[in-house]
């Protein structure tokens, strides 16, 4: 019987350390929300690339004026008249300390890319964006909300 009890512990101890890990990464799908408005605009997944840095990747426009056919026509680099749907909108994220920074994140809207910086929040739940040029005072925040554990 104790035995049994030992294994159950050892078994729920892993489940929870699993979920922690999920819950310590922004690795997921998340659903991104207009700071103004306070619609969702988009579902964005963010993957772990060969290199360790974090790349964002989007997945579907949510507002009324998107479509799989959107492009992005004010982007300057690469991506210009590309797709949206499936870009790479955030790239070269590493980690320091409780959050990632040095990467750059696209406003396809536009066609800027701001450095940005980003970190969990909720136990895993929102992850806070900040996309800025030149000091972190001068940019814009959004809260993502996950939407599976990955």
């Amino acid at each position: 019987m104790l035995k049994k009890a030992l294994v159950f512990l050892a078994f729920l101890m892993s489940v929870n350390s699993a979920f922690a890990d999920t819950n310590n990464s922004p690795v997921g799908t998340w659903l991104t929300v207009d700071d103004s408005t306070h619609k969702p605009t988009a579902l964005i997944q963010i993957i772990q690339s060969n290199n360790g840095t974090l790349i964002g990747k989007a997945l579907k426009g949510l507002r009324p004026i998107d479509s799989p056919e959107s492009r992005c026509t004010e982007c300057t680099d690469e991506r210009k008249n590309q797709k949206i749907q499936g870009m790479t909108i955030m790239k070269n994220m590493k980690p320091n300390g409780d959050e990632w920074d040095g990467g750059k994140i696209l406003d396809p809207d536009i066609g800027t890319e701001y450095s940005c910086k980003m970190h969990l929040e909720d136990g895993g739940r929102k992850l806070v964006v900040r996309g800025y040029i030149g000091f972190s005072l001068l940019g814009r925040t959004q809260v993502w909300i996950r939407q599976n554990n990955e």
